[in-house]
């Protein structure tokens, strides 16, 4: 307890410009921004963008606008497929020729199966969960604090 105590007298003492009182006259006030319904309409539901990337990874990320998340899910759907269909490959020709390491090629392949489904879910529930923020705010902006001794972050929030 007593460290905690020392630890906020010294940044007491440190920064006095973050304990002292604002000057709200020398604040910027933004002007209030006004906001078209349809700007803020999401292009799908919660549920249709979940299908979507379900049925075929990065259709919903795409719809939503979130090209490099809907372009990772692509790549590992193209990555997972390929190593699929090469190791079934590989698959038949150990079955062919009768070699033993037939049983480590099958769970290889139940493996890039496996990654395959786990991408459709991934993807299906991240379209999911974007589509309920669509209307979140993704940027946050600094302000200096009168005096300099430290740093505000401030969150717009819409207003209901």
């Amino acid at each position: 307890m007593r460290c905690l105590a020392g630890v906020l007298l010294v940044s007491v003492a440190v920064c006095p410009g973050v304990t002292a009182a604002q000057d709200t006259a020398a604040a910027v006030v933004p002007a209030p921004q006004t906001v078209d319904s349809a700007a803020m309409r999401r292009p799908v539901s919660p549920m249709g963008a979940f299908w979507r990337s379900f049925l075929l990874p990065g259709w919903g990320q795409a719809k939503l606008n979130r090209k490099l998340t809907g372009g990772i899910f692509i790549a590992f759907e193209g990555l997972t497929l390929g190593m699929a269909l090469k190791t079934n490959h590989q698959l038949g020709y150990l079955k062919r020729t009768g070699d033993a390491a037939v049983d480590a090629k099958k769970q290889e392949l139940e493996d890039w199966l496996t990654l395959l489904v786990f991408n459709h879910l991934m993807s299906g529930l991240e379209a999911y969960v974007s589509a309920h923020l669509w209307d979140f705010p993704g940027d946050l902006s600094f302000q200096a604090v009168p005096g300099g001794g430290g740093i505000t972050v401030s969150v717009p929030l819409p207003r209901q």
